[in-house]
């Protein structure tokens, strides 16, 4: 007898390269930082980062978005490395999706496009799984040409055209229906989750927000003493979770929302925004912030524009800085220009004197100064009680 073939039938990480554009005024740090949440999509999408390449423009081509040249040493790489796809860090108009793929022979996705499939990969619920469809129809309804390039009829040919463009029109009605059925559907379930926040209104209602991956789960668990799902990845939680939180004899709604990032595709944003009405009708926020990360300011500015862009940027808010026990004491320049190092406990006072909103710094994995933070948490949410119901002796 012959030897028997074997096959590897394991799934094999697709190999991923990376481009960005420095634009002008953009650090070099910040660039790194851009490629680096890039990555981690990437990794996050089940796929691996062999190669990354930057481009210094004073805006993207119009075409190839990074220009001939470069493109022309991406596909040198591509070609000679056998890499699978190529991912860019801003979103593609679909012209320059269709260039860039008929160069690269390779798979091509942008920003936009990585986010959509992390998200598709991760949505549980029936909410969270059509708020995805939609956004990705969305999404893919421009560049529905790129689809059918091989029927592109060529200069002189005869009777390429008709076929091509009846189907793009045949698929583009198709998704147009679907994405009406796909809001219908959406409404119906914002229906029947107001409703569902109606029944329990007389609570006193906290919503965690932040940037992905900056330990919202990990608190939620904390709090509640229940097992919502956290992991070290970008976006784990998509759905919104709310649970029954009770400090002492004070009972509280608490809801774990989807992280923010910078760059969030605006279809996304448009098709959570229903996931998100837990952020703007909450009573209290809890900014939960991941002081170790090198740029966890920025990360304050993103998702303090995205709460402005939810009508929910005035709302009352505690500030929790979250993973002291990984913070690494970073160089700061002082007022006279000097380099010197920004302890935590510099930090802190700085902080404090620049911000009267209150603060705290934990660490939620080893549950470091928890009961001061549950201190706080209490008498935010008892002043807001005697307040909203001054004759229900019940709680204290």
């Amino acid at each position: 007898m012959g030897k028997q073939k074997t096959y590897d039938t394991a799934l094999k990480q697709e190999r991923a390269v990376l481009v960005g554009v420095i634009r002008p005024g953009e650090k070099a740090e910040e660039t790194r930082e851009y490629l680096d949440e890039l990555a981690f999509l990437v990794d996050t999408a089940g796929g691996v980062v062999e190669h990354e390449f930057t481009q210094k423009m004073l805006k993207p081509d119009r075409g190839t978005f990074v220009g001939s040249g470069k493109l022309e040493e991406i596909q040198a790489y591509v070609k000679s490395e056998e890499i699978d796809m190529v991912v860019f860090d801003d979103e593609l108009s679909p012209s320059q999706l269709r260039n860039i793929e008929r160069e690269l022979e390779v798979k091509v996705l942008d920003r936009s496009n990585l986010i959509l499939d992390i998200f598709a990969g991760r949505a549980q619920t029936a909410q969270a799984r059509t708020q995805v469809e939609l956004a990705q129809l969305q999404y893919l309804l421009p560049r529905l040409t790129r689809l059918w390039t091989h029927l592109e009829r060529q200069k002189g040919g005869i009777g390429m055209r008709g076929p091509g463009e009846t189907q793009i029109e045949s698929d583009r009605r198709m998704i147009l229906e679907k994405i009406s059925l796909l809001k219908g559907r959406l409404k119906l379930i914002d229906q029947q989750n107001e409703t569902q926040r109606k029944n329990r209104v007389q609570l006193i209602r906290i919503a965690l927000v932040g940037y992905t991956n900056v330990g919202k789960s990990t608190i939620m668990n904390m709090l509640s003493k229940s097992e919502v799902f956290a992991e070290n990845k970008l976006f784990a939680t998509l759905d919104t979770t709310v649970r029954k939180v009770v400090i002492e004899n004070l009972p509280f709604l608490l809801s774990d929302t989807v992280g923010f990032i910078r760059k969030l595709p605006h279809h996304l944003i448009e098709c959570f925004k229903s996931t998100l009405d837990e952020v703007r009708e909450a009573d209290i926020l809890i900014h939960v912030v991941d002081v170790s990360h090198s740029h966890f300011e920025d990360q304050i500015h993103v998702v303090n524009e995205t709460l402005k862009d939810l009508g929910a940027r005035d709302k009352p808010t505690i500030m929790v800085f979250n993973k002291i026990d990984a913070y690494i004491n970073p160089e700061h320049t002082n007022e006279d220009g000097e380099q010197t190092v920004l302890t935590l406990d510099d930090f802190k006072k700085s902080w404090m004197a620049l911000n009267n909103a209150p603060a705290l710094f934990i660490s939620a994995l080893h549950k470091e100064n928890l009961e001061e933070f549950k201190q706080l948490l209490y008498d935010k949410v008892l002043a807001l009680h005697t307040e909203r119901y001054p004759y229900d002796r019940l709680l204290y």
